[in-house]
């Protein structure tokens, strides 16, 4: 019986205070099976290490747009071109903004700008943030124009306050993602 294999999700990390709870996320994509290509933002990194998703997603995680290749290949078209599905987890306000406008500075904006897979967005941020009349317009385009929103959730907010704006459950966010890595 031929195997099939196993569905290759980049997870996008930026800079939320929510930006730990993506380790658990990797955890849940990893056993299920799932390969994961974590790529950190340089604010998410304020927060997280690539060491610390490297030793859970067992595979290099990626940083920087300019960094020397092993080998030649464009990392973020390479990337883009094998991914079945893109999840960013958290998703702050700077770049949801970042994607509605079609701005791609970083190697994860080029990454998403540059793929024909199903990119999944996990909000985080203040509710005030979130409630935002342009934050709701950039989600509104970004919707329209087929990206997947998971959350947020309402809950108790890093700024003390219980309000929308909360990272969706990871495992909820790892279902959604399953689903449209197939």
């Amino acid at each position: 019986m031929p195997r099939h294999k196993a569905p290759f999700v980049v997870l996008g990390v930026t800079g939320s205070i929510a930006a730990y709870k993506a380790c658990e996320i990797v955890r849940l994509l990893r056993a299920t099976s799932i390969e994961t290509q974590v790529i950190l933002t340089e604010e998410a990194q304020r927060f997280v290490t690539p060491l610390t998703f490297q030793t859970l997603s067992c595979a290099r995680t990626l940083t920087d747009m300019f960094e020397l290749p092993e080998e030649w290949n464009p990392a973020h078209i390479a990337i883009a071109d094998r991914a079945d599905a893109i999840l960013i987890a958290p998703a702050t306000a700077a770049v949801i903004g970042k994607l509605a406008a079609g701005i791609c500075d970083d190697l994860l904006t080029c990454v998403v700008m540059a793929t024909k897979a199903p990119v999944l967005i996990a909000p985080a941020m203040n509710d005030g943030m979130y409630r935002n009349p342009l934050v709701q317009a950039n989600i509104s385009k970004l919707a329209k124009l087929g990206y997947r929103f998971i959350g947020p959730a309402a809950g108790r907010l890093a700024c003390g306050r219980d309000a929308v704006g909360r990272l969706a459950d990871p495992a909820e966010i790892v279902r959604a993602t399953k689903g449209a890595a197939r």
